[in-house]
């Protein structure tokens, strides 16, 4: 359902239904790209059915879905197009083109090929959790997620969002785990680390499937590198990526998730996969942040981090 997250603070001023998101998402539907159209983004149906419902309630969690078109025009191809206009124009006239009309004929260049060019459509799923004021995106990459908070703060009047930051640094925090092999209650550390130097070499160094709590990789701490990325496990239910900069990556349910559940029915899927993925993290990321600690209020230091919420006692929603 998800494989990596960027966590996001709603703005307490703003409320909506799921009604009033759905007429809201619909000014913005997806459209495929005009023929001479580089790039198409807007809403689509998060279950993958046509003419399906903009937004999808799963047990009070909101789920959305941003889709994205693009032509596949390289720019090697631009080139020899405009080469070959600028070559006829110097045949026909005895000059070269200067700069100026060498950037048109490349425009003129592109504008002709895009009809051919083919596409290709990538979705961005998006997680609204309304009770803790928490918006997600399933981005890759921070430019990407900015681009589909920019568009959600454009379809939804009076929604603003701000990129969650804690109290302690994700880097500090993970030095500390590494040098002290103590990774906060609930937590445990995997076989994979990124560490970088803070200098001008920028030097780094990677460990994949290997041992962290060894002396080398303290040794690599203390001479001043800092972790930029490192693999953890919450309660031997989920494995992810945490980075220095707050994204939670590479997202997998281990296999204590399934135990006693049910292969749903296919019309069944969505739902089922929507209730584990957001029943496991919602726990998981107040519990991360705290252990980050405590999400930073910029408008009152002061103010009590977001509570963990405790391990909930009901039933799963397909037992």
């Amino acid at each position: 359902m998800f494989k990596n997250l960027m966590v996001y603070r709603i703005g307490q001023d703003w409320q909506s239904t799921v009604a009033q998101i759905e007429e809201s998402l619909q000014k913005a539907a997806f459209v495929e790209c005009g023929a001479t159209q580089a790039q198409s983004l807007g809403w689509a149906p998060p279950r993958g059915e046509a003419n399906g419902a903009l937004i999808e309630d799963i047990g009070g969690q909101w789920l959305l879905q941003l889709k994205l078109e693009q032509r596949v025009l390289p720019g090697s191809v631009v080139k020899r197009r405009a080469d070959e206009m600028a070559l006829q124009i110097e045949q026909e006239t005895g000059r070269k083109p200067g700069k100026k009309q060498t950037k048109d004929l490349r425009e003129h260049a592109t504008l002709e090929l895009l009809p051919m060019a083919f596409t290709k459509q990538s979705n961005i799923k998006v997680w609204i959790a309304p009770q803790q004021q928490l918006l997600m995106v399933d981005a890759s990459s921070a430019s990407r997620a900015e681009e589909v908070v920019t568009l959600l703060i454009k379809s939804l009047d009076g929604l603003s969002l701000n990129l969650i930051q804690t109290a302690e640094t994700p880097a500090a925090c993970m030095a500390a785990w590494l040098t002290d092999g103590e990774p906060p209650e609930g937590f445990s550390v995997d076989r994979e680390c990124e560490l970088k130097s803070v200098d001008e070499m920028k030097s780094v160094v990677r460990y994949a499937r290997h041992a962290l709590d060894i002396e080398e990789v303290r040794q690599h701490l203390s001479s001043g590198k800092a972790p930029t990325r490192l693999a953890m496990s919450w309660r031997d239910r989920v494995s992810f990526m945490l980075t220095d900069t707050l994204q939670i990556k590479k997202i997998a349910f281990l296999d204590l998730v399934f135990e006693g559940r049910e292969s749903p029915e296919k019309d069944a899927a969505f739902d089922a996969d929507a209730a584990l993925a957001t029943g496991e993290l919602s726990k998981l990321i107040p519990q991360l942040l705290e252990s980050l600690g405590g999400e930073h209020d910029f408008a009152n230091p002061s103010a009590a981090a977001l509570p963990a919420q405790p391990a909930s006692t009901e039933a799963a929603p397909w037992d």
